[in-house]
């Protein structure tokens, strides 16, 4: 039987960025930029790499910087082809030209499993990529292709990435348990939320490929901690009913959320960058060097 494939993306984006203080006062986080790509149009291209034509952004009141890099600016690219900057003009409508963009709203801060849920509309029940807004990984293949790759070879059903952490660090995180099936890939059996003991190693970090009957879970889990509705915990219920499996993700992880996370991923992109790679590799050696 034929996987039905996936081709819409939802990326939620609803948090207040607080850990980005004062400047997410204005700008939201997801707005912040690697060298001059911002983060969410990272993980925008990430998912129209993988085959994704529709992506829906699940912004928040508020927001409105975010929502209108998914929109023409008719002012800027007047100007811009006025002055014949074919180049620049291309780059200031990416955000509407990359994909067919949906904006929906999370009117209420109600967990980031509601901020899902509100896609709900939009995507309908079709499988769909869901990948973060905040979190970038640095690899040869996108990630969302590596998890439908992985979906495909399983013959459907529901995907999780995640990575190897040390105990200290995988505790902050969804901690992923289930039985190995060979080839980075685990049978899912639940994702347990910061756990103060955990029992394996693989944390879930940036992405999953979901089947639309997380919707349906969502929309019927009650609120957990704080009063949220989690991912993690829908995704645990949905293990229970139909195969949910995990897939150790390949490539360099960043917490684009956290302070210290955002500052690596940008020197890492940098770094991948010919127009300045060389330049900075030898601005960085002088500044490691002993006595520097």
């Amino acid at each position: 039987m034929a996987v039905t494939p996936v081709r819409v993306a939802v990326i939620p984006a609803a948090g207040l960025g607080t850990r980005f203080l004062p400047v997410s006062k204005t700008v939201p986080k997801e707005l912040l930029p690697l060298v001059d790509v911002p983060i969410i149009d990272n993980v925008v291209s990430e998912a129209v790499a993988a085959g994704c034509e529709e992506i829906v952004v699940v912004s928040a009141p508020g927001k409105r910087p975010l929502d209108e890099y998914f929109t023409s600016n008719a002012r800027l690219e007047e100007r811009l082809r006025a002055e014949r900057r074919d180049a620049d003009l291309a780059l200031a409508r990416r955000g509407e030209t990359m994909a067919r963009v949906t904006v929906v709203h999370q009117e209420r801060p109600l967990g980031n499993g509601h901020a899902v849920l509100c896609a709900r509309e939009a995507v309908g029940r079709r499988p769909f990529v869901m990948i973060w807004g905040d979190d970038i990984v640095l690899s040869g293949e996108p990630v969302a292709a590596q998890l439908i790759r992985a979906r495909e070879r399983q013959g459907g059903g529901s995907v999780a990435a995640v990575i190897r952490m040390p105990e200290e660090q995988v505790r902050k995180y969804g901690v992923v348990e289930g039985e190995p099936l060979g080839g980075r890939t685990w049978r899912l059996r639940r994702i347990v939320e910061k756990p103060e003991h955990p029992t394996t190693d693989l944390g879930a970090v940036h992405a999953y490929v979901l089947e639309p009957e997380i919707f349906d879970v969502l929309a019927s889990h009650p609120a957990g901690r704080g009063g949220e509705i989690w991912l993690s915990e829908a995704v645990s219920v949905l293990a229970q009913r139909v195969p949910v499996y995990a897939y150790e993700l390949e490539g360099e992880r960043f917490d684009a959320g956290d302070r210290a996370g955002y500052v690596k991923a940008v020197i890492a992109a940098a770094l991948g960058r010919p127009d300045m790679a060389d330049e900075l590799r030898a601005w960085l050696r002088e500044r490691l060097a002993p006595g520097a």
